[in-house]
């Protein structure tokens, strides 16, 4: 069994700062990628983020140059430093991570979901 576990969200102005984290722990074998998508009402699911167990990244557009992901693989720990928030980036934001278990098979787990909201 694998925990996803997501902290960091919360109410922030226009222009702030948000670090999201998303800590995984359990039957881990490895982690391949990892990453962050967000839900916004009314909307689809949106990709936000994510990195590869090298650290190769990839960025939605509407975050470059805002956002930048990152993770620690020994403590299977990534992070999400938010910058420059919109409102726009008000949404539900869930993590998941490729994860190989003890047991080697490949499961993708995702974490609980934090709420990020950029209001004045």
């Amino acid at each position: 069994q694998v925990q996803m576990v997501e902290s960091g969200g919360g109410l922030v102005q226009p222009g702030g700062s948000l670090r999201l984290s998303c800590a995984a722990s359990g039957s881990i074998f490895s982690i391949d990628d990892m990453g962050w998508y967000r839900l916004a009402p009314g909307k689809e699911r949106e990709f936000v983020a994510m990195i590869t167990s090298s650290g190769s990244t990839m960025y939605a557009d509407s975050v470059k140059g805002r956002f930048t992901i990152s993770r620690d693989n020994p403590k299977n720990t990534m992070y999400l430093e938010m910058t420059s928030l919109k409102p726009e980036d008000t949404a539900v934001y869930f993590c998941y991570a490729g994860v190989r278990t003890v047991a080697r098979s490949f499961v993708n787990y995702w974490g609980q979901g934090t709420q990020v909201t950029v209001s004045s």
